[in-house]
């Protein structure tokens, strides 16, 4: 069968739309599993972990940071440790997220440290002016150092993992995958420098990166911020990005004016999860954990790091949240770590026996910090109370808030003053300067990866291009995740203001060599192109919600723009986006020449630096990029890497042309099964799977389209935020007000689910009453309503309730063309949590729960 009608057979059955393993097609229920599955997993692996032999701390590396213990700094902590209160050393070790906390609430609460997570703003503006962001640092600022300002600063932290990405109009770098692909650790200090100078401006102090994770497994849906599956790379790059953001250790302009504190992530072994699973266990020898996984701390610690933060993976069945043998033994006692540990968004919740507020085993494991975004003060209270009664030592406590202040010290937080007082604070026309910008776009061409080219690149000045597909000007798919939202979902051009697509990129060179570029996504012309460049690539995405099932692109759109201009005989170049090697065999068979350009960021000209000849005939810059990650042959070659026994690859480690090399490629292999263990995931990880989208909708105004973390309809009869169940914001708040009738739904191209009725699949739903039913909720597909089953259940429990698809084709529901496969609607006032939805298998001739009324 052609792999076209393949492909389209799979998205058809909406088989094909799922991304994440870990909702796929295992038996057991959230329910049969735990409350927190990853926690209840990490319990009952703990019974096999006394199989393993115990960590050997002598094995690994001993690094020697520059940054020396001074006795100015060393009596300054002594003596705030002496004067501070039990309560106010508390405070020094939790994190709180803004979205969740008041500056009252800091300066009450003594907290050190604010974060703003991936989907938190200042006033809950995703695109809040930068001024915005300066005026609630200097709030935080004001209420943690009291009115007399002697109190202890807090730090806020962000993750500006590509550029102040957080922030509109801010420089966009290329996500870890394409510079790891430059191969250039010089341009990677200067990318940090930028990135700190930036934070500046906005008057934050510390950024959680870099990551220096080793991906192993492509499916993982956090590859692309890693630097490379091969350790070296990382090693090389660790280093140099901390100088960059922090400033050069034993001089004057460590964590000085326009420096951040730096965070190295995940510790450890986040990259090698088995299955690719985010979150899960890795499966690798000490040795293997160290020399693979543990690349770039050494570099890192080098170089003076001053924070680091655990990683939600398990080792031998122990979350490294609460793994006192790593995170102390190993990575402080030995390794010589002098910063302090944080932990990752509410991770300490997943440590066996723990629960986001009440975890002093993480504390005692060497966790110095809780990143507890929403979950901080019931934290708070437990911890005062454990040290109280001995749980937490006292000495514990006091070395945690120690090694905290001590940082704060050597950031100098307490000379720094007002965040808006401080070199370049303030200064917006930093963000995204030319200067800035022309780093990002230098990155954009050294990242960039030719694959294949049979002498249609450069194009040749004066040629008449047609720009397809959907991302040539769509700055959502060149910016990916973590780019103003968490998963990059619902930004605009507009956001956008210090930046070029791809195809703004394209056309200005194009004309400057005198030749022209027409836009058209679907590929038609009127006027017959001398060469066709199609842009396409995936969706956005960030942790969890990025893991799949295989490595297939599986998109049959592209294909088919490729193979019109192949039939037309017009010589194509694809331009290839992506957070992951894919395997793309039928689109580089329909290509002349082929460009993985990864995920670019805001620098789209930079593409066309490399890919336009100038008036002389030759491009201005060649292409330099080498794959930094194994490219695979087949959809299932998801754990390929170089080095490994039976390493076969379609294009191996270093692979990469240039224009001197004869870039010609014989015809490759289409032919490949799709795995029968996908199942139907309509919704999971708090968004709609691929080729689903969130809707709002009510008898008053337009439907609609949820992007951003809250939403409502237009009359405010229904209102959508997102909260955390087994992981951040992986789930939806649906809260009724009862004034008028008003739905949530699932909406997408029309599917066929009709021959899903011969066996007994049925719509699964996982669901939690927020509050006792105010009257009826209607679950329905398409036009079918039926009454929700579970209604009368507890309060505060989630169940999975299963409705057959025959009983909603039974009420008329059209199978066969069903483009709302999830309807949640109520009149009344009520307020449920929703965490996933699914076709599964349910019991065969379970009852249909009553039509609605």
């Amino acid at each position: 069968m052609d792999v076209k009608i393949k492909r389209a057979l799979l998205l058809a059955s909406g088989l094909g739309a799922l991304l994440t393993a870990g909702c796929g097609g295992g038996d057991e229920s959230p329910d049969a599993m735990g409350e927190n599955p990853a926690a209840q997993e990490a319990t009952e692996q703990q019974a096999d972990a006394n199989e393993y032999p115990p960590i050997r701390p002598e094995i690994w590396p001993q690094v020697q940071s520059p940054v020396q213990r001074v006795p100015a700094i060393e009596n300054e902590v002594q003596r705030l440790l002496s004067e501070m209160t039990l309560e106010e050393k508390v405070g020094q070790v939790v994190q709180a997220d803004i979205a969740s906390v008041t500056p009252e609430e800091v300066a009450e609460y003594h907290l050190g440290s604010v974060l703003n997570g991936g989907n938190s703003a200042p006033g809950g503006d995703l695109r809040a002016d930068p001024q915005d962001w300066l005026d609630l640092a200097d709030a935080f600022w004001r209420a943690s150092t009291g009115e007399d300002g002697t109190g202890i600063p807090v730090i806020w932290g962000t993750d500006a993992v590509h550029g102040h990405s957080n922030l509109v109009g801010a420089t966009i770098f290329p996500h870890n995958i394409g510079l790891g692909a430059a191969n250039d650790p010089d341009l990677i200090e200067r990318i940090g420098a930028v990135t700190a100078l930036e934070i500046a401006v906005t008057g934050l102090d510390w950024t959680f990166a870099p990551t220096v994770a080793t991906p192993q497994d492509d499916r993982w849906g956090r590859t692309y911020e890693g630097y490379s599956e091969g350790p070296d790379i990382v090693s090389a790059y660790a280093g140099r990005m901390v100088t960059g953001l922090q400033g050069e250790a034993g001089t004057d302009e460590f964590l000085g004016a326009g420096k951040v504190i730096s965070t190295t992530k995940h510790f450890l072994g986040d990259g090698g999860t088995e299955g690719g699973v985010d979150q899960g266990e890795t499966i690798a020898t000490e040795e293997e954990l160290r020399d693979i996984h543990g690349a770039g701390y050494p570099s890192a610690i080098e170089a003076g790091v001053q924070s680091a933060m655990a990683s939600y993976s398990s080792w031998h069945g122990e979350k490294m949240h609460g793994n006192k043998a790593l995170l102390t033994d190993v990575l402080v006692d030995q390794m010589g770590f002098d910063g302090f540990v944080v932990g990752d968004w509410n991770g300490h919740g997943q440590v066996a026996g723990c629960e986001a507020t009440d975890c002093p085993k993480a504390f005692n494991a060497g966790l110095d910090m809780f990143m507890a975004p929403d979950s901080w003060k019931g934290l708070y209270e437990n911890l005062v109370k454990q040290v109280k009664d001995g749980t937490i030592s006292e000495a514990r406590l006091n070395e945690a808030a120690a090694r905290i202040l001590r940082v704060k010290l050597r950031y100098g937080i307490f000379d720094k003053g007002l965040p808006s007082t401080r070199p370049n604070a303030g200064d917006f026309d930093l963000l995204g300067s030319p200067e800035h910008r022309e780093v990002a776009r230098e990155a954009v061409r050294k990242s960039l990866v030719l694959l294949k080219n049979d002498g249609v690149l450069p194009i040749e000045p004066g040629a008449r291009v047609l720009v397809a597909g959907d991302a040539a000007d769509n700055m959502v798919k060149q910016t990916g995740g973590w780019t103003l939202s968490w998963q990059g979902e619902g930004n605009t051009r507009e956001d956008f203001p210090n930046a070029d697509t791809i195809y703004e990129g394209l056309e200005a060179a194009i004309g400057e060599a005198g030749g022209t570029a027409v836009l058209s996504e679907d590929g038609s012309f009127e006027e017959r192109p001398d060469v066709a460049i199609v842009v396409f690539g995936e969706p956005p995405y960030a942790e969890f919600r990025g893991d799949r099932m295989n490595v297939d692109f599986a998109d049959p759109g592209p294909l088919e723009t490729l193979r019109g201009f192949q039939e037309q005989g017009i010589p194509v170049v694809s331009v290839f986006l992506s957070g992951r090697p894919l395997w793309v065999n039928p689109e580089l068979n329909a290509s002349n020449a082929f460009v993985a350009a990864w995920l670019p960021g805001t620098e789209g000209a930079g593409v066309a630096d490399v890919l336009v000849a100038q008036a002389g005939g030759e491009a201005a810059y060649d292409f330099t990029g080498k794959l930094s990650f194994t490219w695979p042959k087949a959809p299932d070659q998801t754990r390929i890497n170089v080095g490994d026994e039976d390493y076969e690859p379609l294009f191996a480690y270093g692979y990469g042309l240039t224009y001197g090399d004869d870039g010609s490629l014989d015809l490759l292999s289409e032919d490949y099964e799709v795995s029968e263990e996908q199942t139907g995931v309509i919704f999971a990880e708090g968004g709609g799977e691929e080729g689903w989208q969130m809707m709002l909708a009510s008898e008053e105004g337009e439907p609609v389209e949820v992007n951003d973390p809250t939403a409502q309809t237009e009359d405010g009869a229904l209102k959508l935020s997102h909260t955390d169940r087994r992981a951040q914001e992986d789930s939806v708040k649906l809260e009724w007000s009862g004034d008028a009738p008003a739905s949530f739904m699932m909406s997408g191209e029309p599917v066929n689910w009709s021959r899903e009725l011969n066996g007994d699949l049925a719509l699964t739903v996982d669901y939690r009453l927020d509050e006792a039913s105010g009257g009826p909720i209607r679950v329905g597909m398409g036009d079918v309503l039926l009454e929700l089953p579970g209604q009368d259940g507890t309060v505060g429990e989630f169940q999975t309730v299963a409705i057959r698809l025959a009983c909603f084709a039974d009420e008329g529901a059209e199978l066969q063309a069903m483009a709302t496969p999830l309807v949640l609607q109520s009149a009344a006032a009520n307020a449920i949590t929703v965490s996933d939805a699914k076709l599964g298998p349910t019991e065969n001739g379970a009852a249909c729960p009553p039509a609605a009324e």
